[in-house]
């Protein structure tokens, strides 16, 4: 990357300022960086070097360039990660910070470590299934201390969370599934306004 790449993501992040502010990484190295990032919602440029892999980058707030890049490359995918970012900054969506504590929109919870850690990998994948391997990895890094261990920290985790308006669904065989509850839709509107009798 050149000095020009820096000040040009500089620059972007000055002007879609804190969740609109692109973060240059050099990919893979700053993948844990990478990943605490996501958790915030906060938009990355991956910085793929010539010898490696290619990311696969399922988050709208991701993106890959191949090093050496032209600086006007690396500007224009600091550009279009900065305009998804204000596009998807929306108060439906969840981020956790690096202290653990969630926020959805105005709302918040403070949580424990284990269930901080478990809760930045729902948001990573947020509207996704999470496989309960990658989960249980996420909240123990060093492995599950016991067979129930997981199931515990989510049900402690949904009863944390259900004030905010969230909700993690089992999905069975699976894993779990992160998204805003909303309520089911009313029969009588989907029917014209006639109530059934």
């Amino acid at each position: 990357m050149t000095v020009g790449a820096e000040r040009l993501a500089a620059d972007a992040g000055a002007e879609g300022g804190g969740a609109g502010e692109v973060a240059l990484l050099r990919w893979p190295a700053d993948d844990a960086e990478r990943r605490s990032l996501a958790a915030r919602g906060r938009p990355r440029l991956l910085l793929v070097g010539s010898d490696v892999p290619a990311p696969v980058c399922e988050d709208p707030l991701e993106d890959w360039v191949r090093l050496p890049a032209a600086d006007d490359d690396v500007g224009a995918r600091v550009t279009a990660l900065v305009l998804r970012s204000a596009t998807l900054a929306t108060p439906d969506r969840p981020v956790i910070d690096t202290d653990g504590v969630v926020r959805l929109g105005e709302r918040w919870a403070a949580l424990p470590p284990v269930e901080a850690r478990l809760m930045t990998a729902l948001v990573e994948r947020f509207g996704a299934v999470v496989h309960r391997d990658d989960l249980a990895l996420a909240g123990w890094p060093e492995g599950l201390p016991g067979r129930n261990a997981l199931d515990v920290h989510v049900l402690r985790l949904r009863r944390r969370i259900a004030s905010m308006g969230l909700v993690i669904r089992t999905i069975r065989a699976r894993g779990y599934l992160l998204e805003v509850d909303r309520p089911p839709a009313d029969l009588s509107e989907q029917e014209g306004g006639e109530a059934a009798s």
